[in-house]
């Protein structure tokens, strides 16, 4: 492909129920388990490009306060049979890492996720899968701010000497993704055309693309449609 790749990849997978009624399938889950199956599609097609870094929202802490408590047991459980099946492997050419709050998760989650953490932990072929899950935007400025706080505060630190010294370089590390790049690339499909709370402080100056096709749907064509997009694109940085 002519131009320059993305080295780090964000992806809002929308659409899955709408996939599964536009099929007439009788549950929104088979729609969250075509979406979750689809995954091991992307990461092929980041593999066969070189793109290093990919980034997926698979839950936000909206889907889990506001969607039944129905649907989100059938996505939970989509998500954790999805990373034991394909990510939880000491074979696997992924490295996982979770962003999000793993305390707001049902157990089963939780261990599911740590456990494909740490068994891609020596991972060495430098492809690096962060799971966005129980994830909020807001919600992570928030904690990283709170975290910063309690660590200046232990070192002895008045929170007026804090307030006056700070930078962006003292809340980029307690952020969930901490030692990850920022996006260059975030990818929304179905239509939608918002972020969502997702990697809110980290897409600052990311480039935006949206595909009408849904999650499930969404083809290896548009991901190269995608990729072109932003290699025809003039990054101006905030310029």
């Amino acid at each position: 492909m002519a131009g320059p790749l993305p080295g780090h990849v964000g992806l809002i997978m929308d659409g899955n129920r709408r996939w599964a009624k536009q099929k007439g399938l009788a549950h929104p889950g088979l729609g969250h388990k075509a979406g979750a199956e689809h995954i091991a599609d992307v990461l092929s097609w980041c593999e066969a490009l070189g793109i290093k870094h990919l980034t997926v929202f698979l839950c936000s802490t909206e889907n889990l306060e506001r969607r039944g408590d129905e649907e989100v047991t059938s996505l939970l459980g989509v998500i954790e049979r999805m990373v034991g099946d394909q990510l939880d492997r000491p074979d696997a050419r992924w490295q996982v890492h979770v962003a999000g709050m793993l305390d707001t998760l049902p157990d089963t989650t939780a261990r599911a996720l740590k456990s494909a953490v740490e068994a891609t932990r020596t991972c060495a072929t430098g492809f690096h899968l962060t799971l966005a899950i129980g994830y909020g935007g807001r919600q992570e400025v928030v904690d990283a701010l709170r975290e910063l706080l309690y660590e200046r505060a232990e070192s002895g630190q008045s929170m007026v000497e804090l307030a006056s010294t700070l930078t962006v370089d003292d809340i980029t590390p307690h952020l969930y993704t901490a030692g990850q790049p920022d996006p260059d690339l975030v990818i929304r499909t179905s239509g939608e055309q918002r972020l969502s709370n997702f990697l809110l402080w980290q897409s600052a100056y990311s480039e935006l693309y949206f595909c009408e096709a849904y999650w499930p749907a969404f083809r290896e064509i548009d991901f190269l449609r995608a990729l072109r997009s932003f290699a025809a694109r003039q990054r101006r940085y905030g310029g």
